[in-house]
């Protein structure tokens, strides 16, 4: 049996993360793909189209990456998202923080980046002090009072969080099979609510929905199969090249901007290596930038005024501790954790929508109490 090669395995994946990426981010910025903006659609205007994308990304991907399962070729438990410990409560806070932060800053983290390739300086102002604050929840002060609090609360369950492994000894089969079944059933529950109305029948919805599923799941089996070594040359055990968690990734949008922060800063630091998460930042900013560019869309914009920006740093902040705090934003649980049927990801999907209500109706008080 020949010797793998890490190092081209490795930018083999860094860079198949950043071609991907670029494509999220080029179908972000063509189709208007948000999920903040899906929310405040529906609230505001009654308007579900950009919602029907959401849940279409959500139904390709559910059925991507439980295939994926089904064929042996990734596993949920090799995920930050399947593992036993359901961390409930950090899952619902850091949700509902992540989720008013996203409203109060015009957009989630991929939004921000979205919005930043078409010349948004407030993005740019945005994503730092969002990496910034995620740093420190990290491993900084948040990190301790998260660590001490939402974190201490937990159920340790049987076995992966993941609905396959846990329904499987019910439904006597096993993991791959019951993957493959809910995965099936789940997908086509949420692909026939999309499909229930005329907007949900529109090529947009399924350019951006179908194609951003797409690239999720394409993103699990670069990671989860690609990236995979059962056995490393130098260490002797599983390992998954590239990744910043040493697990297999998909995407998320608040700990890699914290980590490419702290990659940029203290680049001449040869322990900061080039991650997965770093190469799909950059992936979704150039992808969003060659699209604004190509259909003239880029334009500079700044601040209104001194009210507009408060609003923007104190959502950075509440985004960069709740996406650490549960584990994901709503690209990184709301698409790749949900993806994998984990329950720790539909609570923090729940606290992330329930924390965006409530910043919505926050914003519609002091407009009235302005007015």
């Amino acid at each position: 049996m020949s010797t793998p090669d890490v190092q081209a395995i490795t930018s083999t994946v860094l860079w198949g993360a950043f071609v991907l990426a670029a494509v999220f981010g080029a179908l972000a910025q063509r189709t208007h793909f948000c999920t903040m903006g899906a929310i405040a659609d529906v609230v505001n205007m009654g308007d579900r189209t950009r919602l029907r994308m959401w849940v279409l990304a959500i139904a390709v991907a559910v059925l991507g990456f439980n295939t994926l399962v089904a064929l042996g070729l990734v596993e949920a438990r090799h995920s930050l998202h399947g593992g036993p410990r359901l961390a409930w409560l950090s899952a619902l806070v850091g949700g509902a923080l992540f989720g008013f932060g996203m409203v109060l800053a015009s957009g989630c983290g991929s939004r921000n980046l979205v919005r930043l390739g078409a010349g948004n300086l407030k993005s740019l102002v945005v994503l730092l002090v969002l990496g910034i604050s995620g740093l420190v929840t990290l491993r900084g002060l948040t990190a301790v009072l998260r660590v001490a609090t939402v974190d201490m609360v937990a159920l340790d369950l049987p076995r992966g969080q993941d609905l396959p492994s846990l329904a499987a000894p019910w439904l006597g089969l096993g993991v791959p099979a019951a993957a493959a079944l809910l995965g099936a059933a789940v997908a086509l529950l949420l692909l026939a609510w999309v499909l229930r109305r005329p907007e949900g029948r529109q090529a947009e919805v399924w350019l951006g929905g179908a194609g951003i599923g797409a690239v999720i799941v394409a993103l699990w089996w670069l990671s989860g199969h690609v990236g995979h070594l059962a056995e490393h040359p130098q260490t002797l055990e599983e390992a998954f090249l590239g990744t910043a968690s040493r697990r297999m990734e998909a995407i998320s949008m608040v700990a890699p901007v914290a980590h490419a922060l702290d990659w940029l800063m203290a680049y001449s630091d040869t322990s900061k290596v080039l991650t997965m998460g770093i190469a799909t930042v950059v992936g979704v900013l150039a992808g969003s930038a060659a699209v604004a560019l190509a259909t003239r869309r880029f334009r500079w914009e700044g601040f209104a005024g001194a009210e507009d920006l408060a609003n923007h740093l104190a959502g950075a902040v509440l985004m960069g501790v709740g996406g650490v705090t549960a584990l994901g934003c709503t690209v990184g649980q709301g698409l790749s954790g949900i993806s994998t049927l984990s329950l720790g990801s539909a609570l923090a999907l729940a606290g992330i929508t329930g924390g965006a209500l409530a910043g919505l109706r926050y914003l519609t008080w002091r407009l009235d109490r302005m007015a």
